[in-house]
């Protein structure tokens, strides 16, 4: 460890959950993320950080270490989950096709917003077609799936035709409502949360950098990932001098698992296999000696950034941590403590030295 006099204090705290609610509240399902990504290099920007869009249309910005020869890289995903229009239905609604790994359960009765290639917006909710239990005998038992559930437009809509003519069309982006809110007690709920909470973490990270005029030991890459959910987010744009590369995302929780929604979630393993021993075991050290609180974790089900990455053929080291996050792909919620852990985590680790 490169030790300083700076430490993460707590009054990023409250800029984080409120970047983080701003954040959630754009939409952006993968494929349809330009309006976030402008409010990202927006807000660098009023910092006067610079940045610059790669051609996946993702945000990258570069900080100069002391040694430039050797880099890292952090890199958090803006995009979140959604749905396209896969038909328009002669009843007037929508039958979508999902974006992400998630399943159709998790949104019914969800408010979303529908958005053309012309850029106008309507509202709907998306329903089971056999949703009136004073009609359909198997409301409660008909499958959650492509076929059965569907968008009702809040438009005078009867036919495919009215659709059409409200300019519709195949093709169209579909986001969820968030519906975010944060609590007295410190929790943030709401969609999205993967992975914008570690976004709003890194935000933050790169505005005390600048702030308080820290000096990294080496040359820093942070990418703001735009497809994350389809798998190639962060696979691209990492330079050659690059030697280590630390995703930022989400701690998956459910049973059998020890990340909760209070500290920093260390992936050891997930589906793409072991993560980097040498790496790993530097953040539990940092963890350690910084009173950090931390729990050690396998994803079953599960990819990075930094996998898509080791995928797509580089020669790094690759980690991945991230805030705890309950009820993942669904209508999730952390705690403020849970973002602070991973704060502090990342402001430590930047400043430490390479495993290699």
């Amino acid at each position: 460890m490169l030790k300083g006099e700076h430490a993460v204090p707590n009054k990023y705290t409250e800029e984080t959950m409120k970047l983080l609610t701003d954040l959630v509240s754009i939409p952006s399902p993968s494929g349809n993320t330009n309006e976030v990504i402008t409010f990202v290099e927006k807000y660098l920007s009023e910092l006067k950080i610079e940045t610059k869009r790669n051609r996946k249309g993702g945000l990258i910005t570069t900080v100069e270490g002391k040694d430039q020869g050797r880099h890292r890289m952090l890199t958090a995903h803006v995009d979140t989950l959604g749905a396209m229009v896969k038909e328009i239905k002669s009843n007037g609604r929508l039958k979508i096709d999902l974006i992400g790994g998630f399943k159709f359960n998790s949104i019914e009765g969800e408010y979303c917003q529908i958005e053309t290639s012309s850029g106008k917006k309507y509202t709907g909710t998306i329903l089971m077609h056999q949703t009136s239990v004073h009609v359909y005998k198997d409301a409660g038992k008909a499958e959650r799936n492509q076929e059965n559930m569907e968008i009702r437009i809040d438009e005078k809509v009867h036919n495919a035709e009215d659709i059409r003519a409200l300019g519709i069309e195949v093709g169209d982006f579909v986001s969820f409502d968030p519906r975010v809110e944060v609590t007295p007690s410190g929790f943030i709920k709401s969609r999205h949360l993967d992975d914008k909470a570690s976004v709003a973490v890194l935000l933050q990270l790169m505005k005390q950098i600048k702030t308080e005029n820290i000096t990294l030991p080496y040359t820093t890459h942070f990418l703001i990932s735009n497809n994350e959910e389809i798998g190639y987010g962060g696979n691209s744009n990492i330079t050659p001098e690059t030697v280590e590369y630390l995703a930022v995302d989400m701690g998956a929780m459910g049973d059998g698992q020890s990340t909760d929604e209070y500290t920093v979630s260390i992936c050891v393993k997930d589906a793409s296999g072991p993560y980097h021993y040498g790496l790993r075991k530097n953040l539990v050290r940092l963890a350690e000696e910084n009173d950090i609180e931390y729990k050690l974790d396998i994803y079953p089900f599960y990819g990075s950034d930094a996998s898509a990455a080791i995928r797509a053929g580089h020669d790094i080291v690759h980690g991945l941590i991230g805030p705890g996050i309950d009820s993942s792909h669904a209508f999730e919620r952390t705690h403020q403590s849970s973002l602070e852990n991973t704060a502090k985590l990342l402001f430590h680790y930047i400043q430490s030295e390479l495993v290699l």
